[in-house]
């Protein structure tokens, strides 16, 4: 009895260590499937994450275009010497710069008119231009739109009055403190104004051109705009009216790309560079602002 109980237990004994072995042998084979699965996932993870930063990668050195091998550019044509329409052509410095650029990207440059605060938000926007050139100060609260490209000129401000009129150089600053000065819509001019002559009437204009017509015609006291612009104006069309201020801004200018389009914004800087080593630049500000 006793060695049947014995044998009994062993026997029990035997197939609790069997099944042991079993239970063993399985939750290790288990454990390997999952360690295996977990590292499939792990790898697939993996390649996605890599192809996706490859993509992103390929995304940002591809230049975006609207039309295939053309470069679109917006720009108001009524700042004189930086753009203007002669005979229904759009001359001036930048003009001559955009094309340069176009040239050195191998790309048709084509230009289409736009009022200047309107050029901005199409960058931005998408769908009309690729980028824009129009006597773009660089700005922060414009680069929370657009990227602005490197620095091609630097101008200043300059105020425009009616000669043997109520303002003058010798009363500028006490004149024009409660005067009736034009302005571009949207430019730096219209800006420095508001903030320096804050009792002052702003009225602004689509373009730059009439914003000097109302000075002449007397609807405005004075013009407010970039330098350069004014003292063009002041050769060519209106000799009877005088700078009675200018102002030391140091302003950029720049071209505005849309933040979506680095790729384009890495090579019109790389164009700007060589066309600033070989000397087209100096000579085009040469052509048009000497």
């Amino acid at each position: 009895m006793k060695k049947t109980s014995k044998l009994i237990v062993l026997a029990a004994v035997g197939i609790m260590i069997a099944a042991l072995g079993i239970f063993g042998c399985s939750s290790g084979s288990s454990s390997a499937s999952a360690s295996a699965s977990a590292s499939g996932s792990s790898a697939s993870a993996s390649a996605a994450s890599a192809s996706a930063s490859a993509s992103s990668a390929a995304a940002a050195t591809e230049i975006k275009l609207l039309t295939d091998g053309k470069l679109v550019i917006g720009t108001s044509p009524d700042y004189p010497p930086f753009e203007n329409l002669e005979n229904g052509e759009f001359v001036g410095l930048d003009m001559e710069i955009a094309k340069a650029i176009g040239e050195k990207l191998g790309l048709e440059v084509e230009f289409k008119s736009l009022q200047f605060d309107a050029i901005i938000p199409a960058v931005a926007a998408g769908g009309q231009v690729d980028m824009g050139i129009s006597g773009f100060t660089v700005d922060p609260d414009r680069a929370k739109e657009i990227d602005f490209s490197s620095t091609y000129y630097i101008d200043d401000q300059a105020i425009a009055a009616m000669k043997g009129g109520a303002i003058t150089a010798e009363n500028a600053d006490e004149a024009l403190a409660k005067a009736t000065i034009a302005v571009q819509s949207g430019t730096s001019g219209e800006a420095y104004i508001q903030e320096n002559f804050p009792e002052a009437t702003v009225q602004p204009y689509g373009n730059s051109t009439d914003a000097f017509a109302a000075m002449q015609a007397g609807q405005a006291d004075a013009v407010c705009t970039n330098a350069a612009v004014v003292q063009k104006m002041l050769a060519d069309a209106y000799q009877d009216a005088q700078i009675v201020k200018s102002i030391a801004t140091g302003e950029e200018y720049a071209i505005v790309i849309s933040k979506d389009n680095p790729a384009l914004t890495k090579a019109v800087n790389e164009a700007l560079a060589e066309l600033q080593a070989d000397g087209t630049i100096d000579r085009l500000v040469q052509q048009y602002l000497s």
